[in-house]
């Protein structure tokens, strides 16, 4: 799990860093705004984001709308202004949290732990013993991940993406068109299905006869 700290005081870094790897967190620091956009432009596996307001080159507030925002990172602001109006600002432009300093390094490592537990279930579709991550876009039955070639992967990704919903068989040609480059006919998806059904091991694709497929979430 990978945390990106932006704050600048060396004694706040130095505290969670020891802390944070304690818990099985990786954390990254940038004292700066312009480190942080240099990191950020070649880095995308960035999990959260713990955001000081006030920096030594700009405005925390600034560096969220015109950066962090468009990557849908989840971030916490971190102040030392206790100022209604700060709070609400961070808030209404998209962040999780707020925590103001000085803070208890124990309530800001359970505030990242409850962020990361609802986007995890929010990222996570269960279907009896099948989880389907549309983040990692990785399939698992209980906890076992299940092996797919790319294409039935990209066909897994396509029902889980229209859950509830049935995918018709013409819809699925045009993707496998689109992904292969292939031509192929409705024998070749039936086959594609059967070889799906058979790894995932749970009875979840339904088959709507002359139509296509459909999960239901239950």
């Amino acid at each position: 799990m990978n945390i990106l700290l932006v704050e600048d005081n060396l004694s706040i870094i130095k505290g969670l860093i020891y802390s944070f790897q304690k818990n099985n967190y990786n954390l990254i620091y940038k004292t700066n705004i312009k480190s942080t956009l240099e990191y950020l432009n070649k880095i995308n596996n960035i999990d959260l984001i713990i955001l000081d307001i006030s920096l030594p080159d700009g405005n925390g507030f600034d560096l969220y709308e015109q950066k962090i925002k468009s990557l849908n990172i989840p971030t916490i602001f971190l102040t030392a202004k206790d100022e209604e109006d700060d709070i609400v600002k961070g808030l209404n432009i998209g962040a999780e949290d707020y925590i103001t300093k000085p803070f208890s390094t124990k309530e800001l490592l359970a505030r990242i732990n409850k962020i990361l537990m609802r986007l995890r279930k929010k990222n996570i579709i269960k279907i009896d013993d099948i989880y389907f991550d549309t983040d990692k876009l990785t399939l698992y039955k209980n906890d076992n991940k299940i092996d797919l070639t790319s294409l039935e992967l990209k066909l897994v990704t396509l029902l889980f993406t229209n859950i509830n919903k049935v995918v018709s068989r013409n819809t699925i040609l045009d993707k496998i068109w689109e992904w292969t480059g292939n031509d192929v006919d409705d024998h070749t998806i039936t086959v594609y299905l059967k070889r799906i059904r058979e790894k995932i091991g749970t009875d979840i694709i339904i088959t709507i006869k002359g139509i296509g497929y459909r999960i239901d979430e239950k």
